[in-house]
């Protein structure tokens, strides 16, 4: 069969013939509006998605150095209002990472508004990337505001040891949370079904994953529960970045694999979130 001739209007102009693409490699505009649409929602209320948090995770801190920092108490040679607030950071990071990528799907088959991130001419992996990106983005803000804050609070430092731990753990545990909050967004069905993950999953393996205590206190079976658990290992790299020091190895390259390990898994979650949209599973029936 002969090809197509390009259509020709009155106006002299050319189309493509029907079914050949007009976008093709990266839809630049789209994706760029999709992440500016993501970020433009939660910073439209950010005194509750950024600086609630912040709030939030400080009282953590207050409460905490409060009940167990009396005495100058030091964990891994640092005073306990220093060693937990990264932790803190990192933790309310992912929170918000998965609040935000758990509520855009979920939110559009709720109200019936998901045809506006479906009809667009956005390939599966440029929604997902749009997404996760706006995730990451507000991670980002909470982190800075909680950081900000814990700067101010008295007897903590935040001095940065190794700023490529900071980044990389703290994008790579974004990340994880993103992609964990879109899958859950693509299987639930109702807002309760969201709550039920952040409540009895996501908040669970926050705090229990060395973000209050160092893990060589535990029992040994406590202790290898908690290094299946990846949050020990994003908020231990992550604390690595600015203690110089973690609970994760007794030397460096175990840092090393960990920050290789975390890569990895992020490339799985990536791979299996994309496969799911593809499939069209419960937001294209």
């Amino acid at each position: 069969m002969a090809d197509q001739a390009p259509a020709t209007t009155a106006h002299g102009r050319n189309f493509a013939p029907k079914g050949q693409p007009q976008i093709t490699g990266i839809n630049r505009i789209g994706l760029w509006s999709l992440y500016i649409k993501e970020c433009r929602r939660f910073l439209k209320v950010q005194t509750q998605t950024v600086w609630a948090p912040a709030v939030t995770t400080l009282l953590f801190l207050v409460i905490f150095t409060v009940a167990m920092g009396r005495g100058d108490r030091m964990v891994l040679g640092v005073r306990f209002g220093t060693f937990v607030a990264p932790g803190l950071i990192m933790m309310g990071m992912m929170q918000n990472a998965f609040a935000n990528s758990s509520f855009s799907l979920l939110s559009g088959k709720m109200q019936g508004t998901i045809i506006d991130l479906l009809m667009p001419p956005l390939s599966e992996a440029e929604l997902m990337l749009g997404i996760v990106a706006a995730a990451i983005t507000r991670a980002v803000c909470v982190g800075l505001a909680v950081g900000l804050a814990m700067a101010l609070y008295p007897g903590v430092s935040v001095a940065i040891a190794h700023p490529w731990a900071v980044v990389w753990f703290g994008l790579m545990g974004a990340t994880m949370l993103s992609l964990a909050g879109l899958l859950t967004s693509i299987w639930a069905e109702k807002f309760d079904h969201n709550a039920a993950i952040t409540n009895f999953i996501v908040a669970p393996l926050s705090l229990l994953s060395g973000t209050f205590y160092v893990i060589s206190n535990l029992a040994p079976l406590f202790q290898t529960i908690s290094r299946a658990n990846p949050f020990f290992y994003m908020i231990s790299g992550f604390r690595y970045g600015f203690l110089g020091q973690s609970d994760i190895g007794n030397d460096n390259s175990h840092v090393l694999i960990a920050a290789l390990g975390v890569g990895l898994l992020n490339l799985v979650l990536g791979f299996v979130t994309y496969r799911v949209l593809k499939s069209g599973w419960k937001i294209k029936s």
